[in-house]
Parts: structure tokens; sequence; C-alpha cells
């Protein structure tokens, strides 16, 4: 289809084009008859998107001006930004100017304004061509004879009337899902109907149900999908074991956090008469049991990741197999595809091969377990796995080497601590701390890192159908704000246009490790990188300084994962011999499953962002009043965000700042105060209180108390 939408304003382009009906362009075309509802609907598709205009004679011509078609996101204060398809930069768009769009509309727009130096590029919507949802979550309030519902999404923009004959069973402060029958036009707000009733507000476990709504997740499997789960026994196919290297007499390990149910990896190491070690790695031989095109590989599809809400995880797969046969629990048989790799004393891979196996794990272990060996810290656990000690000291040796080396070539190792949130059986925040990490989540993270590049590298030789992880150099204009704000540290990255290098990054994490700046300039340099996505085209990853790499390592929670080990499975099975159509077909496939990955992976994470921000919101709603030392994180034009010592984050906004005026010097994002000349920069050491808390809302707001001394 859009091959001939090309063609028909290739001709509509033409010098001696003349205004056409549709019958005569597609006699010109040579459209077949059988053909000719399908070349309507393409025109249609064309007038729709204002690329081309019929006249009062009903005849076709090329439409004179141009509009761009994007996204757009809506701001609480009405206006709003359009983001360009297949751009980063975004478009201003006043509220006079937004058509009633909403926020998450697909529009085409006008620029009204082109870009210079004083201004940003502005344009007006001209057409919403696709409303995001027509489902919203919200609040329900009653008013007897009508009731309407306040969106979760506070950029919705309206809220939505509900007639009393739509009410449904809500009552007052329940959490519903409404179907949009109306949208807004005209000053008018929207219309809807109640089509499902989540529980009270503050009912346990609502919190979570409202996010899995307001995104469309799928929350359950579909029975068919679950049937064709569960017809796989817990046990291999003894029929496809002579097929397979047989590793099943080596001590093999996995190494996971305390609550993990499905375990994709596993790893041994071995120190090889030439000093060089022998690293295997594991991974479920995920796409054995997840054939092409069946329906749990279309199910996989259209999840394309699996999703963990706090409590809550939205699995890619069923428990069926993702706890079951796919898990590589211990002591029992299981299938791997398995990246064996001879590494020398300096990190490099020597050699490697990548073969069909199966395994019998020896030992299922935590990672608080393996750091207790590695730090002789716990009698209990030496005693208890004390003929497995050598071999963690030997697999901490290897990662020590594998991660120095990838520190020489660049690696941005970001010293940016997750948060973890307790929470209580009834799903109510019961703390929220850093997420403590030690030399035994290295240990995993290395072997896994180069066991995905080994893999990346040898399939991108073959020229395979192929996803490969894309992580590209940041922009150099980022760069060059990002060094406004090093300069505050006496700090700054060398680079130019041609020359921006992961090194020069590395050089300045190196340089504040250990230091109090070193978090707040590790989250200026993850602002200033460019967010990581699926591919077919391999295209390096600069974060980790690494030409080749791939997700291999988690097929039973990532499609690409899952995707690739099928690409492997048919290289294998078929000794690298493979027909050139077969490749082409396949390649086309790699192209729309790492679209579609990446756009899961986009909704995966706000999902997970969200129930973070909901449930430390939640957390800080008891702490109103109370007084902590923070550190200034950001500074924009609405405010100071200050995160406290437990990774929570909160506004202080401008009128909480007291009597003197401050202004906002947006070059070098820090504060002046208009009468003192007070300032307050990124990294500063504030002492805040708890101004407020919303976990509705989302938001947490602090007032500036005092400085520390």
């Amino acid at each position: 289809m859009e091959e001939q939408e090309l063609k028909i304003l290739e001709l509509m382009k033409e010098k001696d084009y003349v205004p056409m009906k549709a019958k005569e362009i597609a006699m010109i075309m040579r459209v077949p008859k059988k053909e000719y509802r399908d070349f309507l609907e393409v025109l249609g598709n064309l007038e729709l998107n204002l690329k081309i205009q019929k006249n009062r004679k009903s005849r076709y011509r090329l439409v004179e001006k141009t509009y761009y078609d994007g996204i757009y996101r809506k701001n609480q204060k009405g206006f709003g930004f359009v983001r360009l398809t297949d751009q980063e930069d975004e478009i201003y768009i006043a509220k006079e100017n937004s058509l009633n769009a909403l926020n998450g509309d697909r529009v085409l727009i006008e620029i009204i304004e082109e870009e210079n130096k004083v201004k940003s590029a502005e344009a007006k919507v001209v057409k919403i061509l696709k409303h995001e949802k027509d489902t919203i979550v919200g609040i329900f309030q009653n008013n007897k004879n009508f009731g309407f519902v306040v969106p979760d999404d506070k950029n919705f923009g309206t809220d939505i009337y509900i007639a009393k004959k739509d009410m449904g069973k809500a009552r007052n402060s329940h959490k519903v899902l409404v179907k949009i029958t109306k949208y807004p036009q005209n000053g008018k707000k929207a219309e809807g109907k109640i089509i499902e009733v989540l529980g009270n507000v503050n009912e346990a476990g609502v919190d979570m149900l409202s996010l899995i709504k307001e995104y469309n997740l799928p929350s359950t499997f579909p029975e068919p999908v679950v049937q064709e789960a569960k017809k796989f026994a817990n046990k291999v196919d003894k029929k496809d074991i002579p097929n397979r290297i047989d590793f099943r007499n080596r001590e093999i390990f996995t190494i996971d956090g305390e609550d993990a149910k499905d375990l994709d990896d596993a790893v041994r190491v071995e120190k090889l008469d030439n000093g060089n070690y022998r690293l295997e790695v594991h991974i479920a031989d995920v796409s054995y049991y997840v054939q092409e095109n069946s329906l749990l590989d279309q199910e996989a599809y259209l999840r394309g990741t699996s999703i963990y809400m706090l409590g809550r995880v939205i699995p890619m797969l069923p428990r069926e197999l993702s706890n079951g046969i796919c898990s590589l629990n211990a002591g029992e048989d299981r299938f791997t595809l398995s990246c064996v790799m001879e590494i020398d004393t300096k990190g490099n891979v020597v050699s490697s091969e990548i073969v069909k196996g199966i395994i019998n794990v020896a030992q299922r272990m935590s990672y608080t377990d393996v750091q207790a060996i590695l730090d002789n810290s716990n009698s209990k656990t030496m005693k208890r796995y004390e003929k497995y000690i050598l071999q963690f000291k030997l697999m901490e040796e290897l990662a020590t080497i594998l991660k120095n080396k990838r520190v020489e070539q660049g690696y941005l190792n970001l010293n940016i601590p997750e948060s973890k949130i307790d929470l209580d059986i009834n799903g109510r925040v019961i703390n929220v701390s850093k997420y403590e990490t030690t030399f035994a989540h290295e240990i995993i993270e290395q072997f896994m890192l180069i066991a995905n590049e080994t893999v990346a590298e040898k399939f991108f030789w073959l020229e395979a159908p192929f996803i490969y992880r894309v992580h590209e150099a940041p922009d150099f204009e980022k760069i060059q704000e990002l060094n406004k704000f090093l300069f505050n540290f006496g700090l700054k990255i060398k680079a130019n246009k041609d020359n921006i290098y992961p090194k020069e990054f590395a050089k300045i994490l190196e340089e504040i490790k250990g230091k109090e700046k070193e978090k707040v300039v590790s989250n200026l340099i993850l602002r200033t990188l460019k967010v990581a996505r699926y591919e077919a085209e391999n295209k390096g990853h600069f974060g980790i300084a690494s030409k080749y790499y791939c997700h291999f390592t988690s097929p039973i929670r990532r499609y690409p994962d899952l995707f690739i080990h099928r690409m492997i499975s048919n290289y294998l099975e078929n000794n690298y011999d493979i027909p050139e159509k077969w490749i082409q077909r396949y390649k086309v496939q790699a192209e729309e499953k790492a679209k579609q990955s990446s756009e899961r992976e986009k909704i995966a994470t706000k999902v997970e962002r969200e129930a973070e921000k909901m449930k430390m919101a939640e957390f800080m709603e008891s702490k109103v009043g109370e007084e902590y030392n923070a550190i200034i994180s950001s500074i924009t034009s609405f405010g100071i965000f200050a995160e406290l010592d437990n990774t929570i984050e909160g506004l202080i906004r401008y009128d909480s700042l007291g009597d003197e005026y401050f202004i906002y010097d947006e070059e070098r994002k820090i504060l002046i105060g208009e009468i003192t000349k007070k300032t307050y920069k990124i990294g500063d050491k504030i002492r805040i209180r708890v101004l407020r808390a919303s976990k509705e809302l989302r938001e947490i707001d602090f007032e500036l108390e005092k400085e520390e001394n």
C-alpha cells in the first residue's frame, strides 16, 4: 500500500499532471479491476492525511501546503508539543492551536513559525488523525443527576461527563474505566460510559489494576494460549537429547534474587591448562517450546516484554512455561542455547561456539549467598556451600578481568542506585530505600554482557537476520549543554561533532567515583545519552562501548531474545547453510519485530516508572511536615527537583522559596536571588520539609527549610 501511495504522489508531482478523477488515475497506473476498491482506499488515506485533495468535480491534486504528522503531548496548562515521526525535536503547540487534541493523539500539524536562533518552531494542529485512547481510567464523582470522571492522566486535558444512565454501578470515589463516546470539541467536555468499576480508590490492589487498565495491558492470557503452554510437561523430550551437547555432568549454577521465579540463565567457569578461562553461559531454549506463529508466539509478540509492577508481574509468557519447563530450576534437566567462550587473562574472547545443550543446574544461588561467600562473611553460608567456594572465587576472578577491560574501553559505569520499595501483604508501602548491589550482581552482569557481545558479533559477520540492541552516541549539542553543568564541578567532556567517544564520559565518571557529586553527575550524563532501542541493523552500543551487542540472555521475558534464539537455532540445525530467500524473508521480520519490541519496551518502562512514582507518593503521604536532607537533582523553569537519600524525588515550586524573587538562568540551569544573589545549582545540599504528597496525582512537593551547615 505504501508503494502505491508513493506512485500516486509521484504521478501528481509531474509537470504535465492535471487534476483527475479516481478512475482516470487508476487507468494511467493500470490498476486491475479486482484491485480498484483497494486503490480507492489508498486514495482515501492520502486524502485523510492531507497529502492530496479533491476539488468540487471530484478530481484529485496535491495539497499545496506541507503538513507533518506526529504525536501530541499535552501539558496540564493547556499547551502542548508534537514530536514528529522519526525525529527527536518537539514542536510547540499553543492552547488555541491544539484543535482540542488530547494527550497521545496522532495529529497533522502545519508550521506557523520556523525555528530560529531566538525561538523554537511553533505549529498548529490541522487534523486529528487518531485518538490514542478510547478508554480512560479515573475517579468517579457523583452529582446525583449526572457524574464525571477525573482522569488519572492529568495531561489528558478534560474531565469526562457521565450521564446518569451510563454510570452503571459506580459510586463516589470509585476507580473506574470509562469508554469515551464523544471527544471534546467546541469547548465541551468529553463524554463517556462507565464500562468497569475497579474498586474503591483506597482498596488494596486497585492502584496497580488502574495502571494496567490505563495502559491497556494484557493482564491475563487467553485460555487457548494457556492450554498451549500446558501441553508441555515439566520434563524434557528425551528424543531430542542426542541432538544436543550434554552438560549435565558439570557443576552449573543460577545466581538470582531470592524471589526470582523465572530463571533463564545459568553459568559455569573453569580455569584451563593454558591459564585462560572457559566461560559457559547457558540460556533457556525458549524457542524450542514457543514455535514461530504459534498462539504462544503471537501473544509474546503482542506483549513484547514482561512488566514488573512492584509485587505484580505481567509476564510475556504464561507461568506454565516461564516458571516451569523454560525455567532452569536446580535438579531438573533443561534444554538450552549455550554460548561457550575461551577468555584470556586480559578479557579477550579467544574462541567461542554457540550450541544447543542440555543442563542440570547443580545449585540455585542467591546474590546474597554468593556475596557472603566472596566476603567470607557468614560461616553458615560458607559451610553450606563449602564444595562450591572455589567455583565462585573463580567467577569473581574472571568477572573482575572482564569489568576492568570494559572500563578501559570506556564502559559507562553510571552510579545511579535503583529504588527498593517494600510492600506489605496488602500492597501498601512500608519502606523505600536504595537497592543495594554487590559484586555478586556484577558477576552475572559481566557474564551476560560478554555472551551478548559474542553472539551479536558472530551473527553480524554471518549477515544473518537479527535484532541488535542499539545505543548511539549522544548529539554533540547535548554534550555542549552537559558541559555547561559540568563546568560548575570543574569538569568537561572533550568531544566534537565527528569524535564522540564513550571513553571521554568514562574518564569523568572515574574522576568523580566515590565523591559526593558522583550521583548528580551520573544523572546528568544519563539525561544526555540517547535511549537504547532494538534495530535489525547493528549500530553498536555507546553505553557499554561495544561494536556489537544484542539481547540474547532473557528469552523468557524479552521478545527480541526469543526471536534471535529462533534465528540461531535455524542456523545450527542447518549447519549454517541458509537459503538466501529465507534470509531475506526474516530480515523483513527482524525490522518489524525490532520496531514492535521497542514500542512495547517504552510502554513497559513508562508503566514501571508510574508504579514507582505512585508508591513513593503513597509512602510520603504519611511524612507530610517531616524534614529531610536532600540534594538538588534538577532545576527547571517551574521549580527545583530535590532527591532524598532513599531515592525519592520531590518538587520545590518557586512560590515556596520565600519572599525573595529568584531569576532562572536557563543557560546555566541555576537560580539567582534578585536581591541577595543567593544561588541554587544542581548538586547543592539542602534541607527540605515535605509539603504535600498525592498518590492519585503521583506527585510529591517539598518546601525549602534550611541549608545544612
